[in-house]
C-alpha cells in the first residue's frame, strides 16, 4: 500500500484525501450530534403550565406570539376527519389551501380531488402542495385534472440538480385552511389507510384537530411561508386572511383561552420544536402523556422525561407495536426503553393497528397538537407545524381520548424487558445509529 501512494502523483493524493475528507464530513453532519444542539438544557424556574409566567416565556422563547380566541374541535380516525374536511370544503366560497405530507391514490384522494376540481370550477381558488418525497405516489392524472379546472398544484424539494444537498429535509406540515377561517392539522394525511375507525390492521388510529378563527389564520401561515418560498406566489387578502375570521362558533367545538403555534422550519442555530416541547415537559407538576407514531428522541427530551417522573409526574408514552410503518425507527426507539423505564416512566404499545396519533397533554390543561414527531428529524430537519393549546376542557378531552387508547394497548414491563432476545438487541443497536436521520 505504501509503494501504491509513494508511485502515485501528489496531485491523486490531494483529491483522495479531500474525498475521505469530504465523506467524513457527510456522515458526522448526518449521522452524529456533533455541534448540532446544547449539551445540555437548564431552566432555572419551572412555573406551572396554565400560569402567565409559562406562557410568556415558552412563547418569547420560541419566538411565537401568544393568543386568545377561536376554537377547536377534536377528530377522531377517518369516519371523523373526512366527513368533516370534505364539509368544509364544499363550504368553500373564496380559497382552499391543501398542504399535507402523504398523497396515496385510492377512495380517500378520489373523494377528496373531486370536491376540490368543483370548488375549482366554481371559482375558488384552489392550491395544494405536496412533498416530493412524501407524496411520491400521487394520482397525477387526478392532479392535471384539477390544474385544468383551475386549480394549482406544486411539489415540495422535487428531486432536481442543485438542491440535492436539502433534498432530506421534508415538508411534514399539516396545513389545511378553508377561506381563511377553518382549518384542519394533525396526523393524518390522504390515503385509505386512514379511512374507517381503525377497526383493523388496515385502518389506521390517528387524530386531527379541526380549527376556526385565529387559529385558522397561523395554519394559513404555515401554508403560505412554504407556497411563497417554493412558487414565488405571496397570498394576502381577505380569500386567506380574513379581517372578520368569523365561523369561531360550531357544535363540537371548544372556545379556547389561549394558545402558541409554532412553525418549525431546518436551521442549524435554530430548532424551536425542541424547546417548545421540552419546556412542557419540563414545567409539568402531575401528568405528561404522550402519544405519538414515531419515537427516537434526543438525549434532552429523554433527560427531562426521566427527571419528571422521578420526581413524581405520572409520565406516560403511547407508542406503536409491530405494526408499524417504519420499524427501523421502533427499534431505534426500543434501545431508550430500559433507560426511561427505570425512571418509571410508563410505556405502551397499541396492538390493534398503527397508531399515527401525535399528541401531548400536560397536566390535563396544556395540549400540544400538530405534525411533529417525537424524534430528531422532526425537531432539526422537517417543515412542520405544531400548535400549543392552554384550555382544561380540550385538554381533558385529549386526556379521555389518550386513556381510552390505553385500554387498547400492552404496557412494556421493565423485567420482562430486560429478557429480550439478543437479535432485538442487536437490532436496537445497530438502528439508533441512524437516530440523527429520523
Amino acid at each position: 500500500m505504501s509503494d501504491l501512494f509513494s508511485a502515485s502523483p501528489w496531485w491523486l493524493l490531494f483529491f483522495f484525501v479531500v474525498g475521505v475528507l469530504a465523506t467524513l464530513s457527510a456522515l458526522v453532519s448526518l449521522f452524529s450530534a456533533l455541534g448540532r444542539r446544547p449539551r445540555r438544557f437548564t431552566l432555572y424556574e419551572h412555573p406551572e403550565v396554565d400560569s402567565e409566567e409559562f406562557l410568556l416565556g415558552i412563547s418569547g422563547t420560541v419566538n411565537a406570539p401568544l393568543q386568545s380566541g377561536g376554537s377547536a374541535r377534536l377528530l377522531n380516525n377517518g369516519v371523523e376527519i373526512f366527513p368533516a374536511l370534505l364539509e368544509a370544503f364544499r363550504r368553500a366560497e373564496r380559497s382552499i389551501n391543501f398542504m399535507t405530507y402523504i398523497w396515496e391514490p385510492g377512495k380517500v384522494s378520489d373523494a377528496i380531488l373531486d370536491v376540490l376540481c368543483e370548488r375549482a370550477r366554481a371559482g375558488v381558488e384552489v392550491r395544494v402542495m405536496l412533498d416530493a418525497m412524501g407524496a411520491w405516489r400521487a394520482p397525477n392524472r387526478r392532479f392535471k385534472e384539477l390544474e385544468q379546472a383551475g386549480g394549482r398544484v406544486r411539489w415540495f424539494q422535487a428531486f432536481k440538480l442543485g438542491k440535492l444537498s436539502n433534498f432530506h429535509k421534508r415538508n411534514h406540515r399539516r396545513a389545511i385552511v378553508v377561506d381563511g377561517h377553518v382549518g384542519f392539522t394533525g396526523g393524518a394525511s390522504v390515503a385509505d389507510k386512514w379511512l374507517g375507525d381503525a377497526q383493523d390492521e388496515k385502518h389506521w388510529r390517528d387524530m386531527m384537530v379541526e380549527v376556526r378563527g385565529c387559529l385558522a389564520g397561523n395554519l394559513q401561515s404555515a401554508f403560505t411561508q412554504l407556497w411563497t418560498s417554493t412558487t414565488g406566489e405571496i397570498l394576502i387578502g381577505d380569500a386567506f386572511y380574513p379581517r372578520e375570521t368569523g365561523g369561531d362558533e360550531h357544535p363540537g367545538h371548544e372556545e379556547l383561552s389561549r394558545h402558541v403555534n409554532v412553525i418549525s422550519s431546518p436551521a442549524q442555530a435554530s430548532h424551536p420544536l425542541r424547546v417548545f416541547f421540552w419546556i412542557s415537559f419540563a414545567c409539568a407538576r402531575q401528568s405528561i402523556y404522550v402519544t405519538n407514531a414515531y419515537f427516537a428522541p434526543d438525549r434532552e427530551t429523554r433527560r427531562v422525561l426521566c427527571d419528571r417522573a422521578r420526581a413524581g409526574v405520572d409520565v406516560r408514552l403511547l407508542l406503536p407495536n409491530r405494526l408499524t410503518d417504519a420499524k427501523v425507527v421502533r427499534l431505534a426507539g426500543h434501545s431508550y426503553y430500559q433507560e426511561l423505564l427505570e425512571a418509571g416512566v410508563r410505556i405502551y404499545e397499541y396492538q390493534t393497528t398503527m397508531i399515527h396519533s401525535k399528541t401531548l397533554v400536560v397536566d390535563r390543561k396544556w395540549s400540544i397538537v400538530g405534525s411533529a414527531n417525537m424524534d430528531i428529524r422532526s425537531k432539526e430537519l422537517n417543515q412542520e407545524s405544531a400548535i400549543g393549546i392552554l384550555d382544561a376542557e380540550f385538554g381533558q378531552q385529549i386526556e379521555a381520548t389518550f386513556l381510552e387508547d390505553l385500554e387498547q394497548s400492552k404496557e412494556i414491563v421493565l423485567e420482562e424487558w430486560k429478557r429480550r432476545g439478543l437479535l432485538a438487541r442487536l437490532g436496537e443497536r445497530f438502528f439508533v445509529l441512524f437516530a440523527e436521520q429520523y
